[in-house]
């Protein structure tokens, strides 16, 4: 995993500290991870493809 990523916990997390995502950002993509495992597999898509997500997230409550 890159070292040099800045992660920090999602606006879109809840309260429940139980229930968090953590995301680090680049120019090109974004980083998705547990916050309860910070070791364990992250997800990597596109900053597009993120931004649909959060669209269609954020459109469909």
């Amino acid at each position: 995993m890159d070292s040099t990523l800045k992660w920090f916990k999602s606006s879109y997390s809840g309260n429940d500290d139980s229930d968090c995502v953590e995301v680090a950002l680049t120019p090109a993509t974004i980083h998705i991870r547990d916050s309860k495992n910070h070791n364990g597999a992250h997800l990597t898509v596109p900053a597009t493809t993120w931004t649909d997500f959060l669209h269609f997230a954020t459109n469909t409550r």
